[in-house]
C-alpha cells in the first residue's frame, strides 16, 4: 500500500469520516482555510489513482468513496512508524512515548487491561 502525502491524508480522513461525498462536501469538512475546489479534484483523483478511491457518476458529477479501510491504513502507517523509528519493536516505541511525553502509570494499566481484555 503507498504512502499518502499530508494533504492526501487529509482528504482520505474526510473521506473516511463521510463515506461517500461529492468534492464540495469534502471542502466542507476541512478546516480553515479552505483549499480551492480544484485542489481537492485533482488530490481526489490522485487518490483514485493511488487505488485509495474509486467513484460513482451521479448527474454530471462523482460522488466518491474510500476503497482502503481507514484501519487498514492506519495499521500500515504505525508499522511503518515503528520499523522506520523503533528497529521493529513496539515495545521501543512504547517506551519511547513513556519517557519523553510523561505518560502517566494509570494510563498504561488501563492500557494493559484493554489488551488483555481483546487477548481474552
Amino acid at each position: 500500500m503507498k504512502q499518502l502525502t499530508k494533504a492526501e491524508e487529509e482528504i482520505m480522513q474526510a473521506l473516511w469520516q463521510l463515506k461517500k461525498a461529492n468534492v464540495k462536501a469534502i471542502i466542507e469538512t476541512l478546516p480553515k482555510p479552505k483549499p480551492a475546489y480544484n485542489t481537492v479534484s485533482t488530490i481526489v483523483r490522485i487518490l483514485e489513482t493511488k487505488g485509495f478511491v474509486d467513484y460513482e457518476k451521479k448527474g454530471k458529477g462523482h460522488v466518491y468513496f474510500p476503497i482502503v479501510e481507514k484501519a487498514s491504513y492506519s495499521n500500515q502507517s504505525i508499522n511503518k512508524l515503528v520499523d522506520n523509528y523503533f528497529q521493529g519493536s513496539f515495545k521501543s516505541m512504547v517506551s519511547f512515548f513513556v519517557q519523553k511525553n510523561d505518560v502517566d502509570v494509570r494510563d498504561i494499566e488501563t492500557l494493559l487491561d484493554e489488551i488483555n481484555k481483546d487477548t481474552k
